[in-house]
This record gives C-alpha cells, structure tokens and sequence, in this order.
C-alpha cells in the first residue's frame, strides 16, 4: 500500500509538470532571458576582419594628427582567390595615389573633403577604380595627402554586400609580408609611414622594397613603417556568435523587449516590464557613445552601430515598438521626453525618408532596388498601428490607420502568391522572380496583420478588406501544419527542417484569430492546440528553446533556406513565442 500510494504521488506529480499553463511555460523563457542580459558593454580591441567585403578605412589623422599639410604611405596586400578584375570604391580628402602591383591605377589630386553616404547595407563612396589582380598576394600601396582638415581614406570593393558583387574572397593580410607576426596583422589590416611633408613625392616602388626597418624623413623627425592608431571599442558581454545578446539594437531583441512588456501587462508580473524599460534606457543612454564610436572611429559595424541613422525599417520603426509601447501605457515617466523624442525621429522617418514603392508600399534598395520583402509587414506595420494608439488627434489618429491599412494592402499586391495564398519571401519590381514561401516570413506578415485588425476601428472602410487578407493567408498556412503540430522552414517542403520561430508566431495568429472571434473555433482551436503542443516540446526546464532559425536575408533559392542554422534561444522565435503563449493562455482558459 504504501509503495502504492508513492506511485500515485509520484504520478500526480508528472501530470503537473506536464500541464504547465502556457504563461507558466514562458515565464520561465522570459525570466531565462531576464537572469542572461547584463545590460553593460565591456572594452575590447577592435580587430578588423580580415575579409575585404565591407568597407575598409585608413585613419591618417588619428594616427599622424591634424592640423597642418602632410602626407603619408598605407600598404597592404590584398589576398585573391584567382586572375580577375575588380572594382574598388573610394573616398578621401585631398590628394590621393593608388598603385597595385607597382602600376598606377588611381590618382586625383586637389582639396576636397571626404564623401560617402550611409544606405541600408552599405556605403557610397565618390569615386571608383579598376584593375587585375592576380590570383594569390596584390601590393596595394596608398598615398595619401591633407591641406590639414580632414585625413582619411576608405576603400570597399563595388557592391561588397549585395548580390551583384562580383568578386568575393579577398583578403587583407600584411601577415604575409616579410617580418609582420599574425599578432601585428589581427590589430590591423594596414602599415603606415609619415607623416611626411607634403611635397614628398611618392614612390612607386615602395611596395617592391618593403623591409621591416625601412626609414622615412618624417615631418618630425625620421619615421619608419607601423600600423595605424587601435582603438578601443566597447562590446556586448557574452554574444552568441550567431545571433547576438538580448540587449543588441535590432528589431527582434527590441521586440522582445516589447513583447516582454505585453506579458506583464497579461501576467501582472512588473518584472518583465522592468526588463522592457531597462532595454530602452540603455539604449537611449548609451546613444552618444555609440554615435562616436560610428562617427568619430568609423565603427561602422561596432555594437549598435545601425542606432546611427540606419535607413532600414529593422532599425528604426521595429526596433522603436518598446519606446512606443512605453508612452502609450505609463502617462508620466522621468524621461518621457527621450522617449517621445526617439519615436517622433522614427515617424518622421517613416513620413520621408523611407524607401517606397510608388502606391506607397514600403520597399527596400537591397539586394535589388527595389525589392519588396513581406518582413517589412512586422519591421512596419505594427509601429504604424502603435503611432495610431498614441496619437491624441482624430486626424492624425486616422491618418495613422490610413497607413496602416494601405500597407496591408500594399504587401498583399506586391509579395503575395495568389495561386498559394502565401507569401514570397521578397519581390523585386525589376523583374519577376518565384522566391520561397520562408515560414518566418510568411509569420511576420500574419503577425502584422493581427496588429492591425486587433487596433483598427470596426467601421474602418479598409477593415474588412485586412480581415479577408488574414483569414485566406491564415487558412493557407495552417494546412501546411505537420502531423506533429510544427511548420516547416519552406511551408511547402516538408523534407525542409521543422522550425519553431514560424510555428509560434503561426499558433499565435491562430489563437489569436479564435479568441477574437475572427476565426471558426471549431475548426482552429484544435490547429493551435497542436502547434503548442509541438512548441512545449522545444522549451526545457530551465527556459530554453531549441530549434530556432537566425537571422536570413532573401534569397531565389530554396537550398540558402534549407542550410541556415538552427540555434537555441535566438530572439527571432522568442519574440513570437512570447506572444504565442499569452494567446494560448487566453485560448486554453476558454
């Protein structure tokens, strides 16, 4: 009897393990991520990849000074796969000389200041040059000049980051050269020499004599080769080396962070309010020296680099969803004006300086100008919906859901498939091209749908429109649902992994849908029961989740998506996963 009854304990216990509400469940995921965000940035060296796909810069007045002419020497070797020709872009101030291999290629001489342009991916220099190298080591030799204002120069090959790059796998490495250690070569992608007088007249040459110990006459005295000033930056504190921290400027950590704003609000548990709005104080106080570390060091990739004037909506209206989310809910706060600072720069954003197709859609310049991706729905609309909520003016209130509405519409016309009821992931308005229905992506259309119906007035004239979008695409997706409850990373592709990002904000959107009544419960409810079961089966103990993709960028072919890794914990799937569970929650009370 007594081993009996230890049985029957034993079994009581298990089954509440097992019936965990969703709340529960996701509590232990949010606090999990609450206990792993320090919220603080550590110094580290900056060591410039070594891979010449971005751009690459020389900073002569850091290192040598500025204030009176000069001039100077910066030499490299450019590493290439094979015989090829290529193109680099250039900027710089003044006077500047290239020779590759000994042979001039580029010269332009005057008093200029530096141009180049920030874009989405990547940057617009001035000018551009040609020529072949070979496969194996190039000698590039720079020389470059100053009047005494401005002193450097950046160098990046033509459309490093897009798809129509023509050349990939060059590599910079004065590791190679005689007498420079791999310890020099990790500070550093360049030697320097100078500062010289600016009347030196250069020497062609110089690549052919290098030597370690070679002497220039230098302005103060003589010089020799070293490398430019290393700067120090500041980092996040123990990134995953795919996916990043918890505390990273992006839209899904930011979203999270706003989600994780929506849960207390659900759970009554201010903990994860505090987490949301130490997020945004972070970011809001460590601003300027993320500004300098981009403006002043050229930090282009430093940490919460696309803070700085980024115009992509991943980094500036999704990201700006906490902040939004913060003044419509809390009246009163110490620094209610940064915040409302901050979300009126990203509306103003929106209103003009955001790419659009021309019936207003919001479109992007990469990897084609213009190519429309369906993320844009969530990197988008939702902020619009939030600018609606905050707003005090009926007009302005209305011109808000106006938006809203159009770009509903918009996305549906430009990336939808009809003859699938699903999403492409991206459409280029150059030509037409069958890209794959990512299960992400087709998520974050659904997901911004689901915003926009949950704020829109009923008598809204678009509303029934937006509600027939949901319901056709909803109805799609969730016949793609495995027997096992998951969707799979192609929707359509079932030898495609199964993947737990689209399957939340999938079951979301469902139980979202029945709880709202927007949805036949008979025939849904049972979907979004199944897929949570699937989810639950993801999520250890101690709040982890497994089985999430990172981040994608577009792509014709399906084989890109099939091979991106899958990681635990990544805020790609937390995101969706937090709002999932308050609507399973809602939907398993019923």
């Amino acid at each position: 009897m007594r081993y009996l009854i230890s049985v029957l304990a034993l079994l009581q216990c298990s089954v509440l393990v097992v019936a965990q509400t969703p709340l529960q469940i996701i509590e232990k995921v949010a606090d999990k991520v609450i206990a792993n965000t320090p919220f603080n940035y550590k110094l580290v060296p900056n060591q410039p990849p070594k891979q010449f796909d971005f751009i690459q810069f020389v900073d002569f007045g850091r290192t040598f000074g500025k204030g009176r002419p000069a001039s100077a020497y910066a030499y490299t070797l450019l590493e290439s796969e094979k015989d090829t020709t290529i193109t680099l872009d250039i900027s710089h101030n003044d006077a500047a000389k290239v020779w590759v291999n000994g042979k001039l290629v580029y010269e332009k001489s005057g008093n200029q200041p530096v141009q180049f342009t920030q874009r989405e991916r990547d940057w617009v220099l001035q000018g551009n040059f040609t020529f072949r190298a070979n496969k194996g080591t190039n000698a590039l030799l720079l020389f470059s000049e100053t009047s005494g204002k401005d002193w450097i120069t950046y160098l990046q090959p033509k459309n490093a980051t897009t798809e129509f790059s023509e050349v990939k796998g060059l590599k910079l490495a004065i590791d190679l050269l005689p007498g420079t250690t791999k310890e020099v070569a990790s500070l550093s992608n360049w030697l320097v020499a100078g500062p010289l007088d600016r009347k030196t007249q250069p020497n062609a040459n110089l690549a052919k004599e290098f030597a370690v110990g070679q002497m220039f006459a230098g302005l103060d005295g003589n010089t020799t080769w070293g490398i430019p000033r290393v700067e120090v930056f500041g980092n996040v504190t123990n990134a995953h080396p795919l996916w990043g921290s918890f505390y990273n400027y992006n839209y899904h950590t930011a979203g999270l962070a706003w989600a994780f704003g929506n849960l207390s609000e659900y759970a009554g548990q201010p903990r994860f309010n505090q987490h949301a709005i130490k997020y945004c104080d972070f970011i809001l106080e460590t601003r300027p020296f993320v500004e300098y570390q981009v403006k002043t060091l050229n930090g282009f990739r430093s940490v919460h680099h696309h803070l700085i004037n980024t115009p992509l909506l991943d980094f500036t209206s999704a990201p700006a969803l906490p902040f939004i989310y913060r003044l419509i809910k809390q009246p009163d706060f110490a620094n209610r004006k940064e915040y409302a600072a901050f979300v009126y720069g990203v509306q103003t954003y929106l209103q003009k300086d955001q790419v659009r197709l021309q019936d207003g859609t919001f479109t992007r310049e990469t990897p084609e100008e213009y190519t429309t991706w369906v993320d844009d729905m969530f990197m988008g609309i939702p902020f619009v919906v939030h600018s609606a909520l905050l707003a005090k003016d009926p007009v302005e209130k209305k011109k808000w859901f106006d938006e809203a509405v159009k770009q509903v519409i918009g996305f549906n016309k430009a990336v939808y498939d009809p003859t699938m009821n699903l999403y492409m992931h991206a459409q280029y308005s150059n030509r037409k091209a069958k890209l794959p229905y990512w299960s992400r992506a087709n998520g974050w259309g659904v997901f911004a749908a689901t915003v926009v119906l949950e704020h829109l007035p009923k008598n809204h004239p678009g509303y029934k429109t937006v509600m027939d979008i949901y319901r056709k695409h909803i109805t799609a997706v969730a016949s793609y649902q495995n027997a096992k409850g998951f969707y799979h990373q192609l929707l359509n592709d079932p030898n495609s992994y199964e993947e737990v990002s689209g399957t939340g904000i999938f079951t979301m959107a469902i139980a979202k849908g029945v709880n709202k009544g927007w949805l036949d419960a008979k025939k849904f409810r049972p979907i979004a029961e199944k897929g949570w079961n699937a989810i639950k089966t993801q999520i250890e103990p101690d709040g982890t989740v497994h089985n999430i993709c990172i981040g994608t960028m577009s792509s014709e072919d399906p084989g890109y998506y099939k091979t991106r890794p899958l990681v635990d914990d990544d805020s790609h799937g937390l995101l969706g996963l937090v709002f999932c569970a308050i609507e399973m929650d809602k939907l398993l009370k019923k």
